[in-house]
């Protein structure tokens, strides 16, 4: 596992100590292989990063998303990065952005479930703040689009679309999501 204790410690230490959830979605064969193909060897893990602008976020959409699914972008970390290189290196890749990383928000641990198969995931969520760029993704390869969503747009429509896709892995996206948001508030409240 690329992301260890010492990491995340290091990371809470820095950027505030982020909550802890626990989730599990039972997924779909055709989402294991996704979870499979999109996976470097014993990498089960990514980190999400919600990039502020002006009171606005960046959101993007994969090459195979359904018309008015976007969501925040996340990326894995390389064997040895630290969670503040690698987040900085996929946020480029995905939205053409340089960012700064400023609260460290949500911890969590997700088993995806598939007949009687447990795929544990961790995701590491962050508020950051873009530094500079154009948001315009590098890797278009994998990335299709990014753009920039209100937080109404995000809890919104595009909350709905993600919903109405039916698959689990989006669900999850949606309930990271939601949690994210709820951190936001707690944060900013204890300011």
């Amino acid at each position: 596992m690329y992301v260890t204790e010492e990491l995340l410690a290091a990371a809470a230490r820095r950027w505030g100590e982020p909550r802890r959830l626990e989730l599990e979605f039972a997924i779909t064969p055709r989402e294991r292989g996704v979870i499979h193909s999109t996976s470097q060897p014993d990498r089960a893990h990514d980190v999400t990063f919600f990039i502020e602008h002006d009171g606005r976020f960046a959101v993007i959409a994969k090459p195979f998303f359904p018309p008015g699914v976007w969501r925040a972008p996340s990326g894995g970390l390389l064997p040895g990065e630290d969670i503040e290189t690698g987040a900085k290196r996929e946020a480029l890749e995905e939205t053409g952005l340089e960012i700064e990383l400023r609260h460290y928000l949500l911890r969590i641990e997700a088993r995806f479930t598939l007949d009687g198969e447990i795929e544990p995931w961790r995701t590491q969520v962050f508020l950051t703040r873009a530094a500079s760029g154009d948001l315009a993704p590098r890797d278009t390869r994998e990335i299709r689009a990014a753009r920039w969503a209100t937080r109404e747009e995000i809890q919104g429509p595009i909350r709905a679309a993600l919903l109405a896709t039916g698959y689990p892995l989006f669900r999850y996206r949606v309930a990271l999501t939601d949690a994210t948001f709820e951190r936001m508030d707690e944060v900013a409240a204890a300011r």
